[in-house]
């Protein structure tokens, strides 16, 4: 059952001008992201298929990993997770606070995910849960989509739906929930920072293309690529790349007016409403109402948000 495992997430909303801007608000999921929809869907249905399964492992040092460890705590389910260098102590305490073993090693995600791919094939009882590639995990984001059509009604869509996009996991789950629902004339506007613009990238030439390396500091979207399963969608796709000081701007704005922390990832989406220059440019004259999934993430704090903030000042 869906019971504990994530919740309905409530909106706010807020006035710009001729824009009325929807908030969903998944940043109050359990474990502080739209992860936990995702990822319960798929771990239940896999316990349901297969009830020999007695441990989970993973290979995300952010919030897929942490939502992995918190779901797997609530349904009894031993979790792994293997995490490159890079990882933040931040989330690395995070994650082990689940209950989770966590395993520290390879220099990028690509690295420590060889680390957990290893233990899965010499252990038949486990099965592998990945951060964003799978259909599984797209359906359970897509519930996004169906809880806005019950708060909103069905005749009565937004005119988009603006996401943050990493590995393209949300993306597609908002792009079938749309498809699933009959609100198909709704466009998403698919938001990236520059230096983790895989989207971007594969949407101009037509097909995925990987980026040489990350550097933008919005690290939970730090995909080299995109799934390409975010480009065979009907739904009307805009791909629009930010600053990583826009991201971060936008996330302290929205913590004053919100009084709620979120990941720079995040704050790629919400830099359209909270950047005046940006909200000009990409929403004012082209869209009455949105919404703005706020997708969260927990490798934030006040400090390192000032410590982003300092760093892009200067």
């Amino acid at each position: 059952s869906k019971s504990n495992l994530y919740i309905n997430s409530p909106c706010s909303e807020r006035q710009y001008g001729d824009i009325s801007a929807v908030f969903k608000l998944d940043c109050l999921q359990p474990s502080g992201s739209f992860k936990d929809r995702g990822i319960s869907h798929m771990i239940t249905v896999l316990k349901n298929k297969e009830p020999s399964v007695n441990l989970l492992i993973t290979s995300s040092g952010g919030n897929a990993g942490h939502s992995v460890a918190l779901t797997g705590k609530k349904l009894g389910i031993p979790v792994h997770v293997y995490v490159p260098i890079t990882t933040k102590q931040l989330m690395i305490d995070k994650i082990k606070r689940q209950g989770a073993e966590v395993f520290i090693g390879g220099a990028n995600w690509n690295e420590a995910d060889t680390f957990a791919r290893k233990e899965l094939s010499i252990t038949p009882t486990a099965r592998y849960i990945p951060p964003f590639d799978n259909e599984l995990l797209w359906e359970g984001h897509a519930t996004i989509v169906d809880e806005l059509v019950e708060s909103f009604g069905h005749t009565n869509p937004p005119d988009a739906i603006v996401v943050s996009v990493g590995g393209g996991g949300l993306l597609c789950g908002i792009q079938q929930g749309l498809q699933r629902n009959g609100w198909g004339d709704v466009s998403i506007l698919a938001v990236e920072t520059d230096g983790a613009h895989s989207f971007s990238l594969a949407k101009a030439n037509n097909h995925v293309v990987a980026l040489d390396k990350i550097t933008s500091i919005a690290s939970s979207l730090g995909a080299l690529a995109v799934t390409s399963a975010t480009l065979n969608s009907n739904i009307k796709t805009i791909s629009i790349v930010v600053s990583d000081k826009q991201a971060v701007d936008a996330c302290i704005n929205f913590a004053n007016d919100q009084r709620m922390l979120v990941e720079p990832a995040c704050g790629a989406a919400l830099s359209l409403i909270y950047i005046d220059e940006l909200r000009q440019r990409f929403l004012e004259g082209s869209y009455k109402k949105i919404v703005i999934v706020v997708c969260g993430g927990s490798a934030v704090s006040l400090e390192l948000l000032n410590q982003w903030s300092q760093s892009l000042s200067s």
